[in-house]
């Protein structure tokens, strides 16, 4: 709900969906950036099973508490409405 109490608007509602599009599809992107340099030596070098087993596992582990890590921090600093005190301007004192 927004401040006074009433409905959400279209644009919150807009800017809510778009931020959490950003959130999973960053956190995809960054989990699979991990797992993929965890498990890369598995394609590189000619391991024994157990130790491919184990990077994958490693990779997958990772990679999934990354996901999880990464949609919380990006939704838990998004604040629907928030606007910066002086839009369009770098300096205070401009």
């Amino acid at each position: 709900m927004s401040d006074h109490g009433g409905r959400r608007g279209q644009a919150e509602r807009d800017a809510i969906t778009v931020e959490i599009g950003y959130a999973l599809c960053s956190a995809a992107f960054a989990a699979a950036v991990v797992f993929g340099a965890v498990v890369g030596p598995v394609f590189v070098f000619d391991l024994p099973d157990g130790v491919r087993r184990a990077l994958v596992g490693v990779g997958a582990t990772v990679a999934a508490v990354l996901f999880v890590v990464r949609v919380v921090s990006v939704l838990m600093r998004f604040r629907p409405g928030a606007q910066p005190s002086q839009p369009g301007r770098t300096n205070p004192d401009s």
